[in-house]
């Protein structure tokens, strides 16, 4: 793997996890990789050889004419050397060459005495094949999370606006289908407004549909809709006992993420399905979902290993599908994540 592919896996990690780099202020990924000659008028621009006396000019990679050549390790396929050569003047991080970074460490938690009149139950969980290769679960027992962002209150009305003359799911969903609320439904092949039991117990919600999903109507159908039915399945769900949907209900273009008016029109929608879902348990998967339906701008490595509170319902945030396909080591701490919703399900977790 060359310097250039390492470079745009590491600065894709980092957006996934909701962090904030320096190399991406002001600029995007795509941005990044025209620097070190990725992209750009010559998407074949390679990086030099050490021993080649050439100069490299702003033409040939899009950095500041200042730049004469690269580094020897640049040719190496050391991303940091590369980056470095195209002369931002911003300081990475190391990170390990031999496997992805680890999920972020967990708050130190000291576990309250349990109640004299409560019991939990701790029944073994083995995560199958299907998820981990290996069948281990992580350590540390989620029993001991600490209680995390509690948004409204349990006895409140969740949405009590135009949306309540909606009574159920269907017609909810046809109401979705007639918006024009933002712009997105111009752009977008179809609506997407959620499948599912509409008694469902759990509710998983994602960001907003793909490609796939825009041309079936469904949610969660392609690559990371395969790996999150095998998800589903880690805790002895299907699909038909949940409810899948997405914040937005129409495709952005091109997948960009969502503007914040795109969010306002929707959300009312999500708010008014788990109103008349009421779940025993929420799942946001992905920053964007769970950053929206928490009303925080806290990553998903600060949101992770909490239970919160959407008006009274238990919510469990964990890695998207998609970002387990790029990154693999995520999937240990995703079972402990659903794990532990299956607990909450059981009602041993609480």
């Amino acid at each position: 793997m060359d310097g250039r592919e390492r470079l745009r896996r590491y600065l894709e990690q980092r957006r996934e996890t909701g962090e904030r780099e320096l190399v991406l202020d002001g600029m995007t990924v795509d941005d990044v990789m025209r620097i070190v000659g990725a992209r750009g008028g010559a998407d074949s621009a390679a990086v030099p050889d050490p021993g080649s006396a050439s100069r490299v000019s702003a033409a040939d990679t899009g950095a500041p004419a200042a730049v004469e050549r690269m580094p020897a390790d640049a040719a190496s396929g050391d991303w940091r050397a590369v980056l470095a050569a195209a002369d931002r003047g911003v300081a990475i991080p190391r990170v390990a060459e031999t496997k992805p970074p680890e999920p972020p460490a967990r708050r130190p938690v000291t576990k309250a005495p349990p109640s004299p009149t409560t019991s939990v139950e701790r029944s073994p969980a083995v995560a199958p094949d299907a998820l981990l290769a290996d069948g281990e679960t992580r350590a540390g027992d989620p029993a001991t999370w600490p209680a995390g962002i509690v948004v409204g209150q349990a006895a409140n009305e969740l949405f009590g606006g135009p949306l309540a003359a909606y009574s159920t799911l269907d017609d909810l969903a046809r109401a979705i289908a007639a918006c024009t609320s933002c712009a997105l439904y111009e752009t977008a092949t179809r609506p997407v407004p959620g499948e599912g039991s509409p008694a469902a117990h759990l509710v998983c919600v994602g960001e907003a549909p793909g490609a796939t999903e825009d041309a079936t109507g469904r949610p969660f159908v392609g690559q990371a809709g395969k790996l999150l039915d095998k998800i589903l399945a880690a805790i002895r769900l299907t699909r038909e006992d949940v409810f899948i949907c997405n914040v937005l209900k129409h495709r952005p273009p091109g997948n960009r993420n969502p503007l914040p008016t795109e969010v306002a029109a929707c959300s009312p929608y999500l708010v008014r399905q788990l109103e008349l879902i009421r779940p025993r348990a929420i799942v946001a998967f992905g920053t964007f979902a769970a950053q929206t339906l928490l009303q925080t701008p806290l990553t998903i490595g600060k949101l992770r290993g909490a239970v919160h509170r959407y008006y009274g319902v238990p919510l469990i945030v964990t890695y998207h599908p998609a970002a387990l396909l790029r990154n693999p080591a995520w999937k240990r701490p995703t079972w402990e994540d659903v794990q532990y919703a299956r607990r909450i399900l059981d009602g041993n977790g609480l």
